[in-house]
């Protein structure tokens, strides 16, 4: 059974479903499970990627930006069968406190677990990136990661960041730890910097000495307006897996865009930029706020576990916003030439 279709009042073709838009009823359709979790788990939605589910906000956003207003025929036999993947989905959630998350903790001995939460939540990202994968090529086919595969990609990332977690904490993966070192000599001259230059943030570090941070390995020795604090990092907390996460979108997005490898190339490497800037932004704030705000160990954790998400995501949408407008932009321009080219020199048989 095919969708029906009309007709707007612009020209542009629109196909409803069930009385709406499809583009809207799929997208109601894949947020669904996270509209449940979020009604019936609401305590569980923090904003730490390794605490809750609050990388579920962020999908939802992916998912609506690409598939609202898009304009392709869906039928409602494809809805209904998403749909039901979409009880299946909710489903599991359901039965989570009824005895299969006890199933799934219980995993963490069989695999050799190093941290039970992560691996908890990690089976969550796992169960909705599948969902979403499978609804978007059931919905749009083989082409589906070239229309909307931004919110199945982040899932996925976020899971995969997860495993890292899980199973390889702290420093224990030796090549992701590479970054750590150099983020924090870059953070030490900063806050140095800050505290000759700017602002006064505290008299001296832990050694002795005349300044207020001090980087060695992975740890940060600081002495701030309400006393020393040390700061251990470790790979996640130094943005790595935001680089991770920046990198699927980024990529699910250069893919499906009409463009030539050399302007996908910059945009990317523009971006890792971006975002590497973005890491090092965050390590300096979670600095300057034991520094200049508290050395409470539980007031700075609550300010870390949220510093991350409020400030990546953003960028990240932000940026992938300016390229798709750029390039939007570029588009009608090109297509403005073409035009007033073909006006000024018509054809004649």
């Amino acid at each position: 059974m095919s969708s029906d279709k009309t007709v707007s009042s612009n020209g542009a073709e629109g196909y409803n479903v069930f009385g709406i838009s499809s583009s809207i009823a799929a997208t109601l359709i894949l947020i669904s499970p996270i509209l449940f979790t979020l009604v019936a788990y609401p305590d569980t939605f923090i904003l730490s990627w390794n605490e809750g589910r609050g990388g579920f906000l962020f999908a939802m956003a992916f998912i609506a930006a690409e598939l609202v207003g898009l304009k392709y025929s869906l039928t409602k036999k494809r809805l209904l069968m998403v749909a039901g993947m979409a009880a299946l989905t909710i489903s599991y959630f359901i039965a989570l406190p009824y005895g299969l998350s006890d199933y799934i903790r219980n995993g963490k001995d069989v695999y050799n677990v190093s941290l039970v939460d992560s691996w908890m939540w990690l089976w969550d990202f796992v169960v909705m990136a599948v969902f979403v994968a499978s609804s978007l090529i059931l919905l749009f086919g083989k082409k589906w990661y070239k229309i909307a595969s931004a919110g199945a990609i982040y899932l996925a990332g976020s899971a995969l960041i997860l495993a890292l977690d899980a199973f390889f904490p702290f420093d224990s993966l030796g090549p992701l730890q590479i970054v750590v070192p150099i983020y924090l000599q870059i953070d030490q001259a900063i806050i140095n910097f800050v505290d000759t230059s700017i602002i006064n943030v505290g008299p001296q570090t832990p050694n002795s000495s005349a300044e207020p941070a001090l980087a060695t390995g992975n740890l940060l020795l600081m002495n701030g307006l309400h006393g020393p604090f040390a700061l251990q990092v470790f790979w996640p907390s130094a943005g790595v897996h935001s680089m991770i996460i920046y990198t699927l979108v980024m990529l699910a997005m250069l893919i499906k865009m009409d463009m030539p490898l050399t302007r996908k190339l910059i945009y990317f490497a523009a971006g890792t930029l971006g975002t590497v800037a973005t890491n090092l932004v965050r390590i300096v704030s979670l600095s300057l706020y034991a520094l200049v705000v508290t050395t409470d160990v539980q007031e700075w954790e609550a300010f870390h576990s949220i510093a991350g998400e409020i400030m990546f995501l953003p960028w990240l949408g932000i940026y992938l916003g300016v390229v798709i407008y750029i390039e939007n932009k570029r588009i009608r321009r090109l297509q403005a030439g073409l035009t007033s080219g073909a006006a000024s020199n018509p054809s004649t048989l």
